[in-house]
């Protein structure tokens, strides 16, 4: 026999639960995290945007919301976005860590115009 209650039922619980109906209140959070700035931000969209910064070096990573009736500190604490985290400090260590091939004889300037001596790149 049809069950007409559970299909209204199935029918009402995946509205409820599909993100993209919602308008959410934007929140940001943020903390330091391995002596870097994490930064979590909410959009009213339901789009999580997650900035990371460590030594002048930034990345963002960009996730859907998970959970609609869940508070945004709630479902960071449930560690929900961790998977993210993780990849953006890693991400942001692997580029603190790197050294280029190309600009080793050179420094470069936290801020201003590059000035490049054209002798930095002759070899003997």
């Amino acid at each position: 026999m049809f069950d007409i209650k559970a299909l209204l039922k199935r029918g009402v619980e995946k509205e409820l639960l599909d993100v993209d109906d919602y308008i959410f209140m934007p929140e940001s959070v943020k903390m330091v995290v391995e002596e870097g700035d994490l930064n979590c931000v909410l959009n009213s969209d339901g789009r999580v945007n997650i900035f990371y910064t460590k030594h002048g070096v930034t990345d963002v990573r960009s996730a859907a919301r998970k959970h609609p009736f869940t508070t945004f500190e709630r479902e960071l604490e449930h560690g929900i976005y961790d998977d993210i985290i993780d990849d953006l400090v890693s991400e942001v260590n692997k580029v603190i860590d790197g050294r280029s091939k190309y600009f080793t004889n050179i420094i470069l300037p936290s801020s201003g115009s590059l000035h490049i001596d054209s002798n930095a790149f002759k070899t003997d």
